[in-house]
């Protein structure tokens, strides 16, 4: 039995999500039949993070076992062949026997995208959140670094009905947010060991509040502190957040040759 890793790029505004709906179209559905019909195998995929309808992924990483010898190389033709052109297969390669894409992520990083100019092209509204309205970016970029650290981030999240730990203390490692280089985008970017359902969003809707003035940078500890979503901003729109990437510590597992059998 092979684990094979695959790491995945898709437009999420075409999709309900990542995980499998009845009667919806979603990332995971759409690889989970592919794989079928390839492999004609009763395989399952699972996914290192759970991305809501509308969210974007750069870097999704995802496994799945299955007995087939079909070479990673040609597997990721197969399937970029087959799935829509909204989903693209970027890497297939094997892994450890024991290798899990979710409960082995030691990271991930999210971004978001804040479209400042007057007029957002049509070819980009499902790929940026605009917002072309007065914001004092200085004081938002001073809040972004206060979400580092260890917390418990309640007033910014719910906690996953899959996750093992129902706790909702989550360690933000890096927290910033600057214009690109254009100066047409705000680009708040994150990197955590995990985070809450909507808990980014939630994040992005706060520092935009501050932006507005209706919040100051020193309240951000404040609303840590308070663990109350009611007086945390709103939760930004799906269509700026993408996954960019998920990091693995280099302890795991090794492939070894029976993991290939």
């Amino acid at each position: 039995m092979r684990t094979l890793r695959l790491t995945l790029a898709y437009d999420g505004s075409r999709f309900y999500g990542w995980q499998i709906q009845p009667d919806r179209p979603t990332v995971q559905g759409a690889v989970v039949d592919t794989l079928r019909k390839i492999t004609q195998e009763k395989i399952w995929l699972y996914g290192a993070a759970r991305t809501d309808a509308g969210v974007h992924a750069l870097g999704q990483v995802a496994h799945f076992k299955t007995r087939t010898k079909i070479p990673a190389e040609n597997l990721q033709r197969a399937l970029n062949a087959l799935l829509p052109p909204a989903i693209r297969v970027l890497q297939v390669e094997e892994a450890g026997s024991d290798f899990h894409a979710r409960w082995h992520a030691a990271a991930k990083i999210y971004r978001y995208r804040i479209l400042r100019a007057p007029l957002c092209p049509p070819f980009l509204w499902q790929q940026v959140y605009h917002y072309p309205f007065p914001l004092d970016e200085e004081a938002m970029a001073r809040a972004a670094p206060l979400f580092e650290g260890e917390h418990d981030f309640s007033a910014f999240g719910t906690w996953d009905p899959e996750e093992k730990d129902h706790s909702k203390v989550r360690r933000v490692f890096e927290s910033r947010l600057e214009p690109d280089a254009d100066k047409q985008e705000l680009v708040y970017t994150v990197r955590g060991r995990s985070f809450l359902r909507y808990m980014v969003r939630k994040m992005v809707g706060t520092l935009i509040d501050v932006g507005k003035g209706r919040l100051q940078p020193e309240d951000i500890p404040r609303l840590i502190e308070a663990r109350d979503r009611s007086q945390a901003g709103p939760t930004a729109p799906p269509e700026g957040l993408y996954l960019v990437s998920v990091e693995y510590p280099d302890s795991l597992p090794a492939q070894s040759a029976a993991d290939s059998v």
